[in-house]
């Protein structure tokens, strides 16, 4: 049972509850070696008995909910600066290899390479890294941790990038483009989930949506920086393309000196029989938070009891995401691939329709894609608090349903021939600033949805979906019909994109979860929850503890009042 003063007790699979020691920082610590467990294991490892470490003993602890009632402090600028900025490397990357094309191609610059192998080629082997990163490094989250693997998965994208500046033939070239998609495609896994478990309830959703948006800030500065590297008067034409990718390992580097200052996600440290250490982490927090607003912190809410386990078999997800939760994975199939094909239906022919149809000049290009991923990234940061406040349901199928017929009306507009290459621009603009928001809070549906043991790989799973979804059927599908030079196609372009994403808004009409200002824990308790009836008895977990349960989820939270399992389960 939860002691008064909020901290955690553990409790043996004999049912005998640790004596607690004294009180510091609001929290009880245990004394002595009360935190062995059966085998000789400690809360440190999680126990390594016959049961490897798995129901050896239980948790009951505060944390979640005491990290949730921490007002916006410093410390969360820190994390939101240290693992949200990524999002701004990868757009950085998408917009300058896209607009350096034309230069690589060209004699003199240092590779044997055609602008259709960099577009076509070297953009499929990034998809393919990233895909392939998302699911293997969001393996490796659910298993190591969050910060190890968010430290990692930059190390990669810094090398990688280093090394693509250095490229010397197209193989090297190609190789390490499907290397950096793999680091950054692991970047969205670990980040998603860390950023998930370290910011209040009642921020999450604008937090989340403002981050994944920040992509385009990326692209804008990919959009203007291209344009003084690729100046042959300033530099060489073997020079000026491989400063585009030094800029951003120099970034990288930035940001990898604030991000070794974020911690582990207590959550997970919990769920992994490190409870001490999650004490410890959040006391830490705490007192920073106290000290900065000079005042104490809101009562903790609920405890919830926890069976300590060391890692979740593919099985387990598989089971949790595609079973328990089939709902909530229609939702996350249906949003993902909604925005994909939108997104593609412009972006994939925006500037084969600016010069095929109203004659701007190919190097002017990149001045339109700078109003239009301004409009994108303004989405998410003017309606992400709406998200929070609104609610979930109105606003991620209201962004999704009025995008989509937004894009009815431009591609009506473009067939009458009612507009110019300006006008045209803005109602992008206007389409995607509703778009972006709608596609950032995909991002946050999968990753507030699930269980905390298959967050990152639910993370990992839906990202690759949506990444392949628009990697396939941007070349096959888009591209095709925009590079036509005619009217009918183009407008069939848009029509495609402004449907499916219309669907994925009636999908989320129906599916989308309530999940504003909730505790995860609320949403989808973890598989290893344990119902207060249950919790000290050995290998029983309750509903919630098993991937395969059916009937109400059981939250295992103590103290609360109403069901068990409210909002654990669409």
């Amino acid at each position: 049972m939860p002691d008064a003063a909020g901290g955690i007790r553990i409790t043996t699979t004999g049912g005998h509850t640790d004596t607690p020691g004294r009180t510091e920082g609001g929290c009880v610590k245990a004394i002595g070696d009360t935190s062995r467990i059966r085998g000789g294991g400690d809360s440190r490892s999680g126990g390594s008995g016959p049961d490897g470490g798995r129901g050896a003993d239980e948790v009951t602890t505060t944390v979640p909910a005491r990290l949730d009632r921490l007002p916006w402090s410093s410390w969360h600028w820190a994390v939101v600066v240290g693992l949200g900025t990524v999002w701004i490397l990868d757009g950085l990357e998408v917009t300058l290899v896209g607009n350096i094309a034309g230069r690589l191609s060209e004699e003199g610059s240092g590779l044997d390479i055609s602008a259709a192998q960099v577009t076509g080629l070297a953009a499929a082997l990034y998809v393919a890294g990233a895909c392939s990163g998302a699911l293997v490094f969001g393996w490796l989250t659910e298993r190591y941790g969050r910060k190890k693997l968010f430290m990692l998965t930059l190390a990669v994208y810094l090398a990688a990038t280093a090394l693509t500046a250095l490229s010397f033939s197209s193989w090297w070239f190609f190789v390490f483009r499907f290397l950096t998609g793999f680091g950054i495609g692991g970047e969205y896994a670990a980040i998603n989930s860390a950023v998930d478990e370290l910011i209040p309830a009642r921020y999450r959703g604008r937090v989340d949506l403002v981050i994944n948006g920040s992509f385009w800030l990326g692209a804008v500065g990919g959009s203007l920086l291209s344009i003084p590297f690729l100046d042959t008067s300033l530099f060489a034409a073997d020079v000026g393309w491989r400063l585009t990718f030094a800029l951003g390992l120099v970034l990288g580097l930035a940001i990898l000196l604030v991000r070794r200052n974020v911690p582990e996600s207590p959550r997970w440290l919990i769920i992994h029989g490190r409870g001490r250490e999650a004490e410890e982490l959040v006391e830490d927090i705490e007192t920073r938070v106290r000290k900065e607003k000079g005042e104490q912190l809101p009562p903790a809410g609920e405890s919830i009891t926890i069976r300590r386990r060391k890692a979740t078999g593919f099985g387990d997800v598989a089971r949790t995401v595609f079973s328990t939760y089939r709902s909530r994975a229609v939702l996350g199939l249906a949003l993902f691939i909604g925005q994909a094909f939108l997104y593609n239906a412009i972006t994939f022919g925006f500037g084969t329709i600016l010069t095929t149809f109203f004659d701007v000049a190919s190097g002017h290009t990149g001045y339109f894609f700078a109003v239009i991923a301004a409009g994108n990234f303004l989405g998410p940061l003017l309606l992400g608090k709406l998200f929070d406040t609104v609610g979930r349901r109105v606003m991620i199928s209201g962004t999704y349903l009025l995008s989509g017929a937004l894009l009815l009306v431009t591609a009506w507009l473009f067939e009458g021939g009612h507009l110019t290459a300006n006008t045209l621009t803005a109602c992008w603009s206007v389409v995607l600033f509703f778009a972006s928001a709608g596609a950032s809070s995909a991002y946050l549906t999968v990753s507030e949805i699930f269980p905390m043991e298959t967050r990152a790989m639910a993370i990992a799973f839906f990202y690759a979906i949506g990444t392949a979804a628009g990697g396939i059927s941007g070349p096959l599908i888009f591209a095709e019909l925009t590079e036509t030079g005619v009217v009918a196609d183009t407008v069939l372009a848009f029509r495609i994109g402004a449907v499916l994403m219309c669907l994925a808004g009636l999908v989320a009409v129906l599916l989308a979860v309530p999940a504003e200002r909730k505790s995860l824990e609320d949403i989808a308790a973890p598989l290893s929850a344990v119902t207060p009836e249950r919790a000290g008895v050995p290998g029983v977990a309750g509903a919630a503890g098993r991937a395969g349960a059916s009937g109400p989820a059981a939250t295992g939270r103590v103290g609360g009042s109403g069901p068990a399992g409210a909002g654990g389960r669409s």
